[in-house]
């Protein structure tokens, strides 16, 4: 048996960011023209009028200040409202790959470590760009791997259940490393004329790689133990299944094909589910609250978030102890708790004790215990 380690972590983040109220204006520009296009219909009371958006709304609904995207301009035009994603040719890198390439060489670069390093590639993610061949070959060609690749989706919990599947393949030694690559497109998914969720999500891709701890050559997080669990519900669904493209006829998607949340349902639901997750984890682990250094969470909800926190610790936790970057990337799926291990895990101490776990669509939820060295 061997002991599996994360040696170093990438963030891609877009050039391309869209404020709150870059957000408002133009949803409240798409809201007057629908309800002006619809008057007649909306005083018969055939149709409900539609309500404007505002900056607070969105920040006391979710933390979020801004949000990072592959493409604002279609977003922002109120007669389109999603990302125009040029459909790209056969024989071009396909956008998540690159987005996946760019996170990938730097987690291999701050690990001291090339491709020639890395046994294999999961790309785990919850929107894939198309059916096969999977993304993670793909960027296993573009990184010139040897060794073999696989595709898997579980929603938001995709980076951690990639995890413990590489962390699984290390122990058995079947394979010495893995990179475990996040890309998320999330506008392409979302339904920008929602005002329940036209403002959650944003785009990124993140990259994990995990290796024995023996071929680490600085310091690393030991993968001290993983645990994953899933139980069916609808209250999270997306019926689309790949990116959504301009369409050049201007014909508006289904609202039923984009993605779909009832909020209240899922934080009654999900967050019992999660603490208790992560308290059993942490005490079949022998692992006390006042062990945890840090806890890094799917970034998805601020309340959320502070809600898991106070049961995990059973306090409020202690500016730095739950760091969020969902003020500014806002949710990136899968992606999240990766963006927040990476950014805020440099500053521990060897032998300091935390803890990864995301959660959203399945439902789902996994969490990883990791312990700083060197």
């Amino acid at each position: 048996m061997y002991t599996p380690a994360i040696t170093g972590t990438g963030v891609f983040t877009p050039d391309q960011v869209i404020t709150n109220a870059e957000l408002v204006t133009a949803f409240n520009t798409y809201v007057d023209l629908y309800n002006t296009e619809n008057a007649a219909a909306i005083a018969a009371g055939d149709m409900a009028a539609k309500e404007h958006s505002s900056e607070d709304f969105i920040f006391k609904a979710s933390g979020i200040e801004q949000r990072y995207v592959i493409d604002k301009s279609g977003i922002l035009d109120p007669h389109v409202m999603h990302p125009l994603l040029r459909q790209r040719y056969d024989d071009e890198p396909s956008l998540m790959a690159e987005m996946a390439l760019d996170a990938a060489n730097k987690a291999l670069a701050q690990a001291g470590k090339t491709a020639a390093d890395v046994g294999a590639v999961i790309c785990a993610a919850s929107n894939l760009e198309r059916a096969y061949p999977a993304v993670a070959i793909e960027i296993q060609e573009l990184l010139n791997i040897n060794g073999f690749a696989f595709d898997m989706n579980v929603a938001c919990s995709s980076a951690t259940f990639g995890i413990q599947a590489a962390a699984d393949m290390i122990r058995s030694g079947s394979i010495r490393s893995a990179l475990v690559v996040n890309p998320e497109i999330c506008s392409a998914h979302l339904e920008w004329r929602d005002r329940d969720c036209h403002f959650i999500f944003g785009d990124v891709a993140t990259a994990t790689l995990i290796e024995r701890s023996e071929d680490a050559t600085g310091t690393y997080f030991e993968i001290k133990s993983t645990r994953c669990a899933t139980e069916f519900s609808n209250n999270i669904r997306n019926n689309n299944g790949f990116l959504r493209r301009s369409r050049p006829d201007g014909v508006a998607d289904r609202r039923d094909m984009q993605f779909m949340q009832n909020g209240r349902k899922v934080f009654k639901e999900v967050l019992p589910m999660v603490s208790d997750h992560i308290a059993g984890h942490m005490a079949d682990n022998g692992v006390q609250a006042a062990d945890l250094k840090r806890i890094w969470l799917h970034q998805a909800n601020k309340s959320m978030n502070d809600f898991i926190g106070r049961k995990v610790l059973g306090r409020t936790p202690e500016p730095g102890e739950q760091p969020n970057i969902l003020q500014d990337y806002a949710n990136t799926s899968s992606a999240g708790s990766i963006i927040a291990f990476s950014k805020y895990s440099n500053d521990l101490q060897a032998g300091d004790t935390g803890l990864i776990c995301s959660f959203g669509a399945g439902y789902s939820v996994g969490s990883v215990i990791v312990q700083k060295h060197g």
